[in-house]
């Protein structure tokens, strides 16, 4: 690996830089170096594993410096020497895609403790993040792609997932089969179904600490779905703020109460279908059926079995119906 970062180095010119690599959550598909020398700083990404091809990482890279070119908050895309965004290095038979990104102004609000910034509501704070992933699907909206990322249905089938995902969990599985007959019956117009991010949350996004803006990053995700998705996933990950609230009424008003606010951003910047917010739950579903499926795979390739614990709670709210709004409840 020393090599292909050394290469990498010499085709986006960080020779004078000094990279470090960021510790990777377990099942991580890239080695992330940050790179930086008196003036600049750079996130660097070499992928690791096989499973994309060229295209994939073109359509993610054009996508990704489309909206920053047209005033979306998001760490843009560096071309190389070579006038690329995307470059393939070989060693020993295997391929390695490498991309280099500007680094996103603040910090991850994990980093500060899960503290806003000072003086600020927390409503300010969800109000932004709205607003911010309703200005990235504004331009979804408008987007014509030279290079295609994969649609829903090409990963989320029970072909796929029969065969990742053992018998032992048939009742899960006839739940994932149930939630995508419905989905399959949902509207797919351009208003309602495109590019998304697929992983919009905290962990994906720096918040600049003085003003309170978002710069988004890692879109390396990004899938032809439900604009609702990404909403739906903040839902998901805005349970953290409640979670120590015992009553789950009282939990759920919250929730509610949060997600609301998100939302007054997001119209700020662009429409959200009707019929479709009617359709929360679902959609909060398919986000529990994105996280099942990904401990699958990441425990498939580290030669693992899934700990039942793991997705003990989204199982339990798929197969019986269950609100998620935090503790499984």
């Amino acid at each position: 690996m020393k090599r292909i970062l050394e290469q990498s180095k010499t085709l986006y010119q960080l020779e004078s830089y000094t990279c470090n690599m960021v510790s990777g959550h377990d099942g991580g598909r890239n080695l992330i170096y940050i790179c930086n020398n008196k003036e600049n700083k750079y996130v660097l990404r070499i992928s690791v594993l096989n499973d994309r091809k060229g295209e994939d990482f073109r359509a993610e890279t054009e996508f990704v410096h489309y909206l920053a070119q047209n005033g979306a908050p998001v760490a843009d895309v560096i071309p190389s020497i070579h006038g690329r965004f995307v470059e393939c290095l070989e060693t020993e038979g295997r391929r390695y895609y490498v991309c280099l990104f500007a680094y996103a102004k603040g910090m991850l609000i994990s980093d500060n403790g899960y503290r806003y910034r000072e003086g600020a509501p927390l409503a300010e704070y969800f109000y932004n993040t709205g607003k911010t992933l309703g200005r990235i699907h504004q331009l979804s909206k408008q987007y014509s792609p030279a290079h295609r990322r994969p649609d829903y249905f090409d990963k989320y089938n029970m072909d796929y997932i029969n065969r990742l995902i053992p018998q032992e969990y048939s009742e899960l599985k006839k739940a994932i089969a149930d939630r995508l007959d419905q989905f399959r019956a949902l509207p797919t117009e351009p208003d309602v179904y495109g590019l998304i991010h697929f992983d919009f949350s905290d962990g994906n996004y720096h918040i600049d600490m003085d003003t309170g803006d978002i710069t988004v990053f890692d879109f390396d995700n990004c899938i032809n779905c439900w604009f609702m998705f990404d909403l739906a996933n903040l839902w998901i990950h805005g349970e953290g703020w409640f979670r120590s609230e015992a009553n789950p009424t009282k939990r759920m008003e919250y929730m509610q109460l949060y997600f609301d606010t998100i939302l007054q951003g997001y119209k700020t910047e662009t429409d959200a279908d009707e019929f479709l917010l009617e359709k929360l739950p679902l959609f909060i579903d398919m986000v529990l059926i994105e996280n099942i499926v990904d401990e699958f795979e990441v425990c498939a390739r580290e030669g693992e079995d899934v700990d039942a614990e793991d997705i003990e709670d989204a199982a339990r709210c798929l197969v019986n119906h269950i609100p998620y709004a935090g503790n499984g409840k």
